[in-house]
C-alpha cells in the first residue's frame, strides 16, 4: 500500500496498464483505482510489477566507493572481537543493496552471535531510512510539437538534469552525441548563404529543454542561470532576459535553440554539450537534441488546407445556438452582425480561419496569422485572446461562401434562422442625387456676377459724390481725386459707360 501511495504519475499509468486498467485521468484517480486494485485481491504478477517499480523508484544503492568505504570501516569497527579478528570480508560489491548486505553479514556473524543481535536493529534503521530521491537518466518525457519544425531524428532523448550531492550552488552535466552520414548529408544540403557571409540550414540540430513532468506534453523552460557550451564554444542563448524584480533574477522565457552552426558536421567527430545551471527546489529539468526540419508560413497554409473545410452547416447551427431566445433573460438578440475584415491587417479575409476552441464566429485570415507566428510564436487568437494552437485551426466554409458571393460589402448581418444579408454603408444611398449639385452651383455662379459689377458702379458713384461734396474730404483723400483725373485707357475701355469729371 506504501509503496503504491509513493508512486507518480508515470509509474501508476504503467500499473494500471499491466493489470489491464484504464490508465487515463489525474494523479488522484490514478492512485484510486491503484489502491482499488490491491483491496481487491491482485494477482502475484501485479504484486511483482509494484516491487520492481518500486525498486526502479527509489534504487537503494551505493553512489561511490567513498560511501561504501566509510560504510564498511564503521561496521568493522563494531563488529571487532576481542581476540583482534574481523569478521567482515573486505571485498563487499559495489552495488550490494542493504537486503543483501544484511544476509552476507548474517552469514558472515552467524544468527548465534550476541552481536549481531545487537546489530540487528542498528541495521534495520539503516534500511528504513529513505535515500535521497534520484531522477531517472531518461525519463518518459514528451515535448510539445512545434508547427513550424518536423523532427526527422532524436540525437539525445529526453535525459535528466538530476542534481548531484557534491554540487551546491551550479550543476554541469556532459552530453555528447554523433551524426550519421546520412544525417550530415541531410543538413549540408539544406544549407543557404545569408548576405554578410552567414549560413542558414533548413534541416538543423535543436536543442531544448523543459520540465522533468511525465503528465502532459511539456512547453520549452529554461532551468535558472542556464550556460550552455557546444564543443567548447559558448553558445549564445537568444532574446534578452527580462529584468530583475525585487532583486531577484527573472527567467528567461524558454524555446528551441538551433546550435547547428557549433556542430561539427561529420560523422567521424562526435559532439560534445555542456550544460551549467543553478538547482531550483522541488523541480527537476530535462534536456533533449533533435534533428528537425524548418518549416515556412505558406507550407503550414497548404497544409492547412489540406485538413480540408469545415462545413458550412456547423456554422450555420452555431449562430441559431448563439441567436435563440433565453428565457430568463429580458434582453433578446435578434440579429448578429460580422466584419469581413481580417482583425490583423485590416484587410479583407482571404481565407477565413478560427480555432475550434473559439467560441465566436468572427474569423480572422490565416495567411496573416500563420506569417505573424513565424516571427515570434504566440500562438494567441487575435479576436478572444484565446490559445489558438495550429492543430486548432479550422477554415470556415460559411464565411468561404460569403466572401464568393459579396464582393463590394465589409459586413454582414446573420439572422436568427441562419440566413445572412450584406451591411451596405448609408454613403450610397446619397449617389443619386449628386449629380444635380453641379447644375445648381451652374446657376448660382451665372447670378452672382451682376452684383459685382453693379457693386462696383455703386462704389464709383460713391466715389465721385464723396468728392463734390466737401473740401475736407478732398483734401483727406487725394489718392481717389488723381485717381479719377488721370485714368488709364485701359481703365476707360473696363468702366466704359461711366462719366468722370
Amino acid at each position: 500500500m506504501n509503496m503504491v501511495s509513493s508512486f507518480r504519475v508515470s509509474e501508476l499509468q504503467v500499473l494500471l496498464g499491466f493489470a489491464g486498467r484504464n490508465k487515463s485521468g489525474r494523479k488522484h484517480e490514478l492512485l484510486l483505482r491503484a489502491l482499488h486494485l490491491l483491496r481487491s485481491g491482485c494477482s502475484t504478477a501485479v504484486q511483482i510489477k509494484i516491487k520492481e517499480l518500486y525498486r526502479l523508484r527509489y534504487p537503494r544503492t551505493f553512489d561511490g566507493l567513498q560511501d561504501l568505504a566509510a560504510l564498511k570501516s564503521s561496521i568493522k569497527s563494531y563488529f571487532q572481537i576481542d581476540s583482534g579478528d574481523t569478521v567482515v570480508s573486505s571485498d563487499l560489491p559495489l552495488q550490494t543493496g542493504h537486503s543483501d548486505f544484511l544476509q552476507q553479514q548474517q552469514h558472515l556473524v552467524g544468527c548465534d552471535s550476541p552481536a549481531f543481535h545487537e546489530s540487528k536493529p542498528m541495521m534495520m534503521n539503516m534500511q528504513q531510512q529513505p535515500t535521497p530521491l534520484m531522477a531517472p537518466v531518461h525519463p518518459d518525457v514528451q515535448m510539445k510539437s512545434l508547427p513550424f519544425y518536423d523532427v526527422l531524428d532524436v540525437l539525445i532523448k529526453p535525459s535528466s538534469l538530476g542534481t548531484h550531492a557534491g554540487q551546491r550552488f551550479h550543476h554541469e552535466k556532459y552530453f555528447i552525441f554523433a551524426l550519421t552520414p546520412q544525417q550530415v548529408r541531410e543538413v549540408c544540403i539544406s544549407r543557404d548563404f545569408l548576405p554578410g557571409g552567414r549560413r542558414d540550414y533548413m534541416v538543423q540540430i535543436q536543442l531544448r529543454f523543459c520540465l522533468a513532468e511525465t503528465s502532459c506534453p511539456q512547453e520549452d523552460n529554461f532551468p535558472n542561470s542556464l550556460c550552455i557550451k557546444v564543443n567548447g564554444k559558448l553558445f549564445p542563448l537568444p532574446g534578452y532576459a527580462p529584468p530583475p524584480k525585487n532583486g531577484v533574477e527573472q527567467k528567461r522565457p524558454g524555446r528551441p535553440l538551433n546550435i547547428t552552426s557549433l556542430v561539427r558536421l561529420s560523422s567521424a567527430v562526435p559532439n560534445q554539450i555542456v550544460v551549467t545551471w543553478a538547482p531550483e527546489i522541488g523541480k527537476t529539468y530535462s534536456m533533449s537534441v533533435y534533428l528537425v526540419r524548418q518549416l515556412t508560413s505558406p507550407l503550414l497554409l497548404q497544409r492547412l488546407r489540406m485538413k480540408g473545410i469545415r462545413n458550412p452547416d456547423h456554422s450555420r447551427a452555431l449562430i441559431k445556438e448563439k441567436l435563440t431566445a433565453d428565457p430568463d433573460s429580458e434582453i433578446a438578440t435578434t440579429s448578429l452582425r460580422v466584419s469581413l475584415m481580417c482583425p490583423l491587417g485590416k484587410m479583407r479575409l482571404t481565407v477565413p480561419c478560427r480555432a475550434v476552441t473559439c467560441s465566436h464566429l468572427q474569423c480572422f485570415d490565416a495567411a496573416l496569422y500563420l506569417q505573424m507566428n513565424e516571427k515570434k510564436p504566440t500562438w494567441i487568437c487575435p479576436v478572444c485572446d484565446k490559445k489558438a494552437t495550429y492543430e486548432s485551426l479550422i477554415i470556415d466554409g460559411l464565411f468561404m461562401e460569403i466572401l464568393n458571393d459579396c464582393t463590394d460589402v465589409d459586413e454582414i448581418k446573420f439572422q436568427e434562422d441562419g440566413t445572412w444579408c450584406p451591411m451596405r454603408p448609408k454613403k450610397e444611398t446619397l449617389k443619386v442625387s449628386s449629380p444635380c449639385i453641379p447644375k445648381i452651383d451652374l446657376r448660382q455662379s451665372a447670378v452672382v456676377p451682376p452684383p459685382e459689377t453693379s457693386s462696383t458702379k455703386k462704389g464709383d458713384v460713391i466715389d465721385l459724390t464723396l468728392e463734390s461734396s466737401s473740401d475736407d474730404e478732398e483734401d483727406s483723400d487725394p489718392p481717389l481725386k488723381k485717381r479719377c483725373v488721370y485714368m488709364s485707357k485701359a481703365e476707360e475701355m473696363h468702366n466704359k459707360g461711366f462719366v468722370f469729371y
